[in-house]
């Protein structure tokens, strides 16, 4: 193949085929296709596993304490104001990133040609 495949950013965003850049990683909002329709790439041979559930929980979990920390400190509001905030904050960028992560991380594996295990122990 002469041309390059996509850039990582572009597949998580556009939901693009890591191999051809056609957007047809998705056939839901998290689902993945069970191949591309374009060049034939099979998704399904790709496992990404809940690494990308993971990833967001750390992270999005650090920047939210970082946030409500903060926020304690500056303003010192009620608990309510604390429940009524995070909680669905947390929720909706865990949901709204998801599928940016999943298709990042089927990209890396596309790319590093990443595979499960080994078939055979090269020292047996």
């Amino acid at each position: 193949m002469s041309e390059a495949p996509p850039p990582v950013i572009e597949t998580a965003v556009k939901g693009a085929c890591p191999r051809c850049g056609a957007p047809s990683l998705f056939s839901g909002w998290v689902k993945f296709a069970d191949r591309c329709p374009s060049c034939g790439l099979d998704y399904s041979a790709f496992n990404v596993g809940d690494g990308p559930a993971a990833f967001l929980t750390l992270i999005v979990g650090t920047i939210i304490v970082v946030l409500s920390i903060w926020l304690e400190l500056a303003a010192e509001p009620p608990v309510w104001v604390h429940l009524l905030i995070w909680p669905p904050l947390t929720l909706l960028l865990v949901i709204f990133s998801l599928r940016w992560a999943k298709g990042a991380l089927l990209a890396l594996e596309y790319r590093n040609a990443a595979r499960e295990g080994r078939l055979k122990d090269p020292e047996a």
